[in-house]
């Protein structure tokens, strides 16, 4: 087996609602997210055509999509679903999804909150 490529995208920031508490999903807060693409790069590479790689642009407006969209209480959820997004194009064998929650209500000093999903393809999703 060749070795796989990566595409990282750091530092997503979009507004959302997600959290356990009433006031989280009324007042919203901003997320930061950070994903991490494992894949083979040989064929957009070799066709210098955007065509054959995740185009990122458009990976970020989905991702973007799915923190602005509907709430959940726990940002191990919402990591999990970024992660279904990063895995629905097939050339993506793992995905890497951390949620920043840099404003999550803790009575204490501190500068983030995040939780990292790590998911691989399954061939199971892939059969039709």
């Amino acid at each position: 087996m060749e070795p796989l490529d990566e595409i990282v995208l750091t530092g997503l920031t979009v507004f959302g609602r997600h959290g356990v508490y009433d006031h989280e999903r009324e007042n919203g807060q901003e997320f930061t997210i950070d994903l991490l693409l494992t894949m083979s790069l040989r064929a957009a590479a070799a066709s210098d055509d955007v065509v054959d790689t995740v185009h990122y642009g458009e990976l970020a407006e989905k991702v973007a999509a799915v923190v602005a969209g509907e709430p959940v209480n726990l940002i191990e959820t919402l990591a999990e679903r970024i992660a279904d997004v990063a895995l629905a194009d097939s050339r993506v064998q793992f995905a890497t999804v951390t949620v920043h929650k840099p404003h999550a209500p803790i009575a204490l000093t501190f500068s983030d909150v995040a939780v990292t999903v790590r998911r691989a393809r399954s061939t199971e999703k892939d059969t039709p």
